[in-house]
């Protein structure tokens, strides 16, 4: 499977909410639970999807994930489910390590094991957990775990 790492372009903004959208469901379904739900439309201004960089991942020219980040922070990663576990991810967060300041964290909700089985594996460590409110929807109470990857 060849996985093609690309800009985002304004098209692929409805493939996106698709990913999310499905993805996130898994991961709130592993932390704080489904009820906190809010779709990529309601939160990606709100929470700065398009402040970092944003990259896609394609598979046989389609979108199955995509990725955005900052110099020091990665701050979105959402696979499409038929895609988990097949080197999309990794690919995304290996694109955005090679791409950022030596030093690159990220932060996630505690709950989320195959999310934290990824980072670490790609060599970020936990440095911190965190309690308090889900970001986007701060009527739901969270825990998170802050990791940090220091190229050397």
């Amino acid at each position: 499977m060849v996985i093609n790492i690309r800009p985002y372009k304004s098209t692929d903004w409805p493939r996106l909410c698709e990913i999310h959208d499905v993805s996130r469901l898994d991961e709130l379904a592993l932390s704080v639970g489904t009820d906190a739900f809010l779709t990529l439309e309601q939160t990606a201004d709100n929470e700065g999807l398009f402040d970092n960089k944003l990259f896609v991942a394609e598979v046989d020219h389609v979108v199955q994930g995509f990725i955005a980040y900052g110099d020091e922070e990665l701050a979105w990663l959402y696979v499409d489910p038929k895609f988990y576990r097949k080197g999309v991810g990794r690919a995304l967060v290996q694109h955005a390590v090679a791409n950022s300041a030596p030093t690159m964290e990220i932060e996630l909700l505690e709950g989320n094991t195959p999310a934290l089985e990824l980072y670490l594996s790609e060599g970020f460590k936990v440095i911190e957990r965190v309690e308090g409110r889900l970001e986007g929807n701060e009527e739901f109470a969270a825990a998170g775990l802050v990791l940090r990857r220091e190229n050397t």
